[in-house]
């Protein structure tokens, strides 16, 4: 429960960051009851736990309403994510790269999601490949699709993030030019988010190359 709580206190506060003037009060709100749920949920305790529960759908009802017009109002109706075994099948084997065993996992509440992820090394640089079914989901989808279209662009003296097409999809790269770390994201089908992170690799180059390799049409084909 806490991994969810935060993982959704992440899109909230995304959310936030996103929103036009219009939206901003209800996503703060939003990012309010996220706080609160992690709270209950770092009891430990059968009461906090479904305290928290129930702040994340209350939650995840806020952002679905905002989300309406960050999708321009025609986004798909919410369906069953595929079993994370099925998205394991999309992991890729990289030349000269040692994959290790996939893991993944998937939740039914409050809000519906699968992943599958696998970590991949070669020296000393190492790569985590993960993708997301988000079931068009709104509170997954949110603050992904406002910094689409508001086609976010950031820079600092340690590297950079900004929008970008990432095989013919919407997506977003990251890079700390320090660390040599970098992250690639993309949104396939308005449902699926694909996520190559790397770290002590040698240019982003090498991340997006990773991405040429996976085959997007097959998460869309998923059922």
């Amino acid at each position: 429960m806490r991994q969810i709580a935060l993982m959704t206190l992440a899109v909230a506060i995304g959310a936030t960051a996103a929103c036009q003037s219009s939206d901003q009060k209800q996503a703060e709100d939003a990012a309010k009851q996220a706080a609160t749920a992690i709270e209950q949920a770092a009891k430990g305790t059968e009461s906090g736990a479904a305290q928290a529960a129930k702040g994340l759908e209350q939650m995840a009802k806020g952002l679905e309403a905002m989300a309406g017009g960050a999708a321009g109002g025609d986004s798909p109706k919410p369906v069953s994510p595929v079993h994370f075994r099925e998205l394991q099948k999309i992991l890729p084997e990289l030349d000269g790269w040692e994959k290790a065993k996939p893991t993944g996992e998937q939740m039914t509440a409050p809000f519906s999601f699968s992943q599958s992820e696998a970590r991949y090394q070669k020296g000393e640089s190492r790569v985590e490949i993960k993708i997301v079914d988000s079931g068009f989901n709104q509170l997954l989808f949110t603050p992904f699709a406002m910094f689409m279209q508001a086609g976010y662009e950031k820079e600092t003296s340690n590297g950079y993030e900004k929008s970008t097409t990432i095989g013919g999809q919407p997506g977003i790269e990251k890079w700390n030019t320090e660390g040599k770390d970098g992250e690639v994201m993309a949104f396939v089908g308005k449902r699926f988010i694909l996520t190559v992170e790397g770290r002590n690799v040698d240019d982003i180059k090498v991340l997006h190359e990773i991405v040429g390799k996976i085959d997007l049409a097959r998460p869309a084909a998923l059922k």
